[in-house]
């Protein structure tokens, strides 16, 4: 222990220049000599998530309040989604707040464990009479106040359980089969089991979050590209043999042909009318025209085309920029992490951030034309019990990890 607090201490050694080694301070200097102390936690990482979640619970609101017009939802009041959508927040928010209590040593510890769990959960949402199946796929399982989606999970369990396996198998970055093999058998069970839901898009997720963690825990990038293209070519046999996702993918490339127009085409062209009709302010807010039953899902997937429409392209880019601030400050803290010699908590991170970053990235290419229609929602803004909770439990072990990298930067313990 005293090795390591040396260790830690090294890195603040000064330098013949009178800086530190690392790129951050304990203190600052403000009109003069007296140290302002840096804040425990990063404030302004907490206030775009809640600038996000604000931004999303009026949007889930706006998009969300004619629904009860349509017959499928005639026994829905205007304010049925705004409620659970509030309810699963102040669920998730005590959920964070529980988990931002929790040393990172904890969650190194059980990251097996919670794996375990996923795993598990990804096989009971698959028997019959438990699992719940919306729009032809079993990922629900129903625990009455909410649905819980074990997907969800099992993005935070594979970013716990590579940062732990890459800290347990250091020694054998360099040897692709004792390095790499654990982790691909892994990702292709758990690959098997959300194929079969189906749930295509977590699955891209999932896979992204273990290459990347491998990747900058040092595996060799050879190793790394080789896995990526194996993971590509199986996906693509996978689209191969689908007739479903295939067509989603004809469709994608050509969305105004007739033949895909009123099909599988109908969300992508409804979304980019949507997109057009917002110009630069936007038409205003509550004034979107394609959330009235024109555009499917507008408050789950199709969230950004609604933001779009009724805020226009100074809207979209606001949230593009949130998203690719608070993505970049994760890798931030957890690159401070790693410096301070605590590998598994900034691997975590980074993993997260991939998470957060990718995940933001589909949806947004999706609502935009750019990619082919997935079925994931928008991180912290879409509508969805289980995708938030995780979300803001992923985001709390970030700003554990940032909590532990200031005290230790302070001379304190993590």
């Amino acid at each position: 222990m005293t090795a390591t607090f040396a260790a830690v201490k090294g890195w603040f050694a000064p330098r013949g220049d009178g800086t530190g080694a690392l790129p951050v301070r304990d203190s600052i200097h403000v009109g003069g000599d007296r140290p302002v102390r840096l804040m425990a936690f990063d404030q302004t990482l907490v206030a775009v998530v809640f600038a996000l979640i604000a931004l999303g619970v009026v949007m889930v609101y706006s998009a969300s309040v004619a629904l009860p017009d349509n017959p499928k939802f005639a026994n829905y009041t205007q304010t049925f989604f705004l409620r659970r959508h509030v309810v699963s927040l102040c669920i998730a928010c005590f959920a964070a707040l529980v988990v931002v209590q929790v040393p990172m040593s904890v969650w190194e510890k059980q990251a097996p464990v919670i794996f375990l769990i996923a795993l598990i959960l990804l096989v009971i949402v698959l028997v019959p009479f438990i699992g719940k199946v919306v729009n032809f796929s079993r990922r629900w399982i129903p625990l009455g106040f909410m649905n819980f989606q074990p997907s969800e999970l099992a993005k935070l369990a594979i970013a716990l359980y590579a940062a732990n396996y890459m800290v347990r198998r250091m020694d054998a970055r360099e040897n692709f089969f004792r390095a790499v093999t654990p982790m691909v058998v892994a990702v292709a069970f758990v690959g098997v089991l959300l194929m079969r839901q189906p749930d295509m898009g977590a699955f891209i997720v999932i896979a992204t979050i273990a290459l990347g963690i491998l990747f900058l825990g040092g595996v060799n990038a050879r190793m790394f590209f080789l896995m990526a293209a194996v993971i590509i070519a199986t996906v693509s046999l996978y689209l191969y043999f689908d007739d479903l996702r295939r067509e989603r993918i004809l469709a994608y490339l050509d969305p105004w042909n007739p033949l895909y127009a009123q099909g599988k085409g109908y969300q992508l062209t409804h979304s980019l009318i949507a997109m057009g009709r917002g110009e630069i302010f936007g038409q205003g807010l509550g004034a979107s025209v394609e959330k009235l039953h024109y555009l499917p899902e507008a408050h789950t997937d199709f969230l950004l085309a609604v933001i779009g429409e009724e805020l226009g392209f100074v809207g979209v880019a606001t949230v593009i920029l949130m998203f690719f601030w608070m993505t970049r400050r994760i890798f931030h803290i957890g690159r401070q992490a790693i410096a301070l010699d605590r590998v598994f908590a900034g691997l975590m991170c980074q993993g997260i951030g991939i998470w957060m970053g990718f995940q933001a990235f589909i949806n947004m290419g999706v609502n935009l034309g750019v990619l082919p229609t997935k079925g994931l929602t928008l991180p912290l803004m879409s509508y969805g019990g289980s995708a938030i909770l995780m979300n803001m439990v992923a985001l709390a072990m970030v700003l554990r990890v940032d909590i532990e990298n200031r005290a230790l930067m302070r001379g304190g313990r993590a």
